[in-house]
């Protein structure tokens, strides 16, 4: 089968995230600015998880241009993906809720790693589906991006238990290293089209 069916549900799963993460927002009680401040961390919480989704959205949609079928192996891995980023709403909430305390933050460090390792495997599922030469396996390379963020992510969980501040600032590093759409993958989309 074809990718349309699998790219459709991961895109209403990942719209279902998204809206569970803003319903989980509250209204402040105050009509100033000032009625904002206790609501910084979750705010701040909110806005890191939605790029994160974003983010994921951007290049599991690029992943799905250069997959020319699928199977039972990907589905599952597929399925392994949204479970990790599903739990993303939680571990976004417990850390807003909690200011930034260590062992929320650190619970969503692992969180980001698990789904890293999730994409990490969905990936190869579908490289060995298509073989070492297609234009996915091309494209991704050494995926020194992927494996620069998962360093990140380990560096920082230990971390978020002593300093979930800085924790922070490296879970905010790994989703800058991302904010621009894979080049690699775009270039073999374009190439493809091209051909």
């Amino acid at each position: 089968m074809g990718p349309g069916r699998l790219q459709a549900f991961s895109d209403g799963v990942l719209a279902i995230i998204i809206t569970i993460m803003v319903l989980e927002l509250r209204v402040p009680h105050g009509t100033d600015l000032a009625a904002l401040r206790p609501l910084a961390p979750v705010l701040a919480s909110y806005v890191l998880s939605f790029v994160y989704i974003g983010i994921y959205w951007n290049n599991h949609h690029h992943l799905l241009h250069l997959t020319r079928h699928v199977n039972g192996a990907i589905l599952w891995a597929n399925l392994h993906l949204l479970f990790w980023l599903s739990l993303v709403p939680f571990v976004t909430g417990w850390m807003g809720e909690n200011r930034f305390a260590p062992v929320p933050t650190a619970a969503y460090g692992a969180v980001l790693l698990l789904a890293a390792v999730a994409y990490l495997i969905l990936q190869r599922t579908i490289i060995r589906s298509q073989g070492s030469t297609s234009a996915l396996a091309a494209a991704v390379g050494r995926d020194t991006k992927g494996k620069a963020s998962m360093v990140l992510y380990v560096a920082a969980i230990p971390l978020a238990l002593a300093r979930p501040v800085l924790a922070g600032a490296f879970y905010a590093a790994a989703a800058m290293l991302w904010l621009v759409p894979d080049r690699r993958i775009e270039r073999a989309i374009a190439s493809t089209k091209g051909a």
